[in-house]
């Protein structure tokens, strides 16, 4: 036990909740962002314009999105060059074989394959041969074994979700809404969350009320603390900042999520809010406004293939309210009367 414990330890194989459920995550939805969600903005806005160019090159780096995942988790994972290089196949055949769930089945598959190649990496003297080649071989037998089942798992989970938030757009808004919201401030990933189980529709339009509540929420109710370096940095940034301040005063976190599960309901429910772009994009809220972009990139796409005739002024009223206004009002109004009763002080949400 001792010598495998000092062969990970030489081979930096840290088996732990952090390191695949945050880093390894984390870093799978920034992949998933730099391929499949730019290219998705891109196709659109190439159609948008009339630049076939451009929608070709938006098209290239969607198609791109499994070996960007890979490789971004190997990075996480800090494997060497070699390791790193190999998971391009690897997150190729993962993507592609994990069907609508192949974000959840790179995940895996290519935390396996990254650690594999990691354990034989400069272990021979034809480390140039041997890395990549295990690297690959022992990652396309993992992806056959373990993709198919894994895709469909987060397939079923994700289309329950969805048909549950159809039957119930009122229970399942305000859950949806919060927990999605709740893992975007977590150091976890919600995008990636959100990608792995292909969440669209109204529970995508849920998933967006809640992660913008968080984000807004946060930024408007700590104006005072943070003035606008703060509001940028929240707002079109992450909440996560504000993580620290609420392991020292969690109460600070009950106002954006009263807000969530108000604007979760308000988007199913009222505005009928649907997130048909990438399903990555549900999980992004305000952040570069990629939440917004997804939303409207769903709604070009629902167009193009008939579910929607138009873009109406009432989708745009939708957007801005649940995005942007209910957020940036509900939230300091929950929270002025935590600071009446005492749970939030001045300098609770200051950002260090």
């Amino acid at each position: 036990m001792n010598a495998l414990r000092s062969f990970l330890a030489r081979k930096n194989i840290v088996i732990s909740a952090k390191r695949y459920g945050i880093d390894a995550l984390g870093a799978m939805a920034q992949g998933l962002f730099a391929s499949l969600l730019i290219g998705t903005i891109l196709n659109t806005a190439g159609t948008q314009l009339g630049l076939s160019s451009l929608v070709s090159v938006g098209k290239y780096a969607s198609a791109m999105s499994g070996p960007a995942m890979a490789i971004a988790i190997g990075y996480a994972l800090q494997a060497p060059p070699l390791v790193l290089f190999a998971l391009a196949a690897v997150g190729q055949a993962a993507n592609e074989l994990g069907g609508a769930g192949g974000p959840l089945a790179v995940l895996f598959v290519a935390i396996l394959a990254a650690e594999t190649g990691k354990a034989v990496s400069k272990e021979t003297r034809i480390d140039i041969l041997v890395t990549p080649v295990v690297t690959i071989i022992t990652g396309c037998a993992f992806a056959w074994l373990l993709a198919p089942a894994l895709g469909k798992l987060a397939s079923s989970i994700g289309s329950l979700i969805m048909m549950a938030t159809d039957l119930q757009p009122f229970f399942m808004g305000i859950l949806v809404s919060v927990i999605v919201g709740i893992a975007l401030t977590l150091p976890i990933s919600s995008a990636a969350i959100c990608a792995a189980l292909g969440l669209v529709g109204l529970a995508g339009g849920a998933a967006v009320a809640g992660c913008c509540a968080q984000m807004v929420g946060f930024a408007v109710m700590s104006y005072k603390e943070n003035k606008v370096g703060g509001l940028i940095s929240q707002g079109i940034g992450t909440s996560m900042l504000q993580m620290p301040n609420i392991i020292k005063n969690p109460k600070i976190w009950i106002a954006p999520i009263l807000t969530s599960a108000i604007t979760g309901p308000i988007a199913t429910c009222v505005f009928h809010l649907q997130m048909n772009g990438a399903p990555v994009s549900s999980g992004m809220g305000t952040c570069g406004l990629v939440g917004q972009i997804g939303i409207y990139t769903g709604w070009v796409s629902d167009i193009a293939n008939g579910t929607k005739t138009s873009i109406t002024g009432a989708d745009w009223l939708g957007m801005l309210l649940v995005c942007f206004v209910l957020p940036a009002v509900l939230t300091p109004l929950f929270a002025a009367v935590e600071r009446k009763l005492g749970w939030i002080k001045n300098g609770d949400l200051k950002l260090s």
